[in-house]
């Protein structure tokens, strides 16, 4: 039995339809067409490359909604078809998905020689960096409570 079956999990917990809908994705989806690879090319910096052969730069798609890039191809029928006596290069049509981490932004997209190279970054809000806290020498100053400061004022 190669299947793990995460539904009994799934139906106790809530707010955790993502990682089912992933789980899900992952079990059926087809892994072998179009080839790709993905590089770490830099600190926060990434490379996905697809071969994507015979495809136009029009016949391919990049969407990335809810944290889930979505590249497609689809060739366009109007190129003539030459009888092939073997088709040992596909060029059927294709959707794959893939789930970027939080804060992932895609740069830009280039098709050169057949490979599509998707520039990836991530890029951290200054709110969820980490920052550092400098220690003073000073002694913290002490507020005094609302009776004491009335009798200041007063006098």
């Amino acid at each position: 039995m190669n299947t793990l079956n995460l539904s009994p999990l799934f139906r106790t917990a809530i707010g955790f339809d993502r990682l089912a809908r992933m789980a899900d994705t992952a079990a059926s989806a087809d892994v072998s067409y179009p080839p790709y690879n993905i590089e770490k090319t830099g600190e926060d910096a990434y490379r996905l490359t697809m071969a994507v052969a015979g495809f136009e730069p029009e016949e391919i798609g990049l969407v990335t909604q809810d944290n889930t890039l979505v590249i497609t191809g689809r060739p366009s029928g109007d190129a003539p078809k030459p009888e092939v006596l073997y088709r040992g290069i596909a060029g059927r049509a294709f959707e794959r998905r893939f789930v970027l981490a939080d804060h992932i932004v895609v740069e830009g997209a280039d098709l050169k020689n057949g490979l599509l190279h998707v520039g990836l970054k991530r890029i951290v809000p200054e709110a969820l960096k980490p920052r550092r806290i400098t220690i003073g020498a000073a002694q913290p100053s002490v507020i005094a409570n609302d009776s004491e400061q009335a009798a200041s004022q007063a006098a």
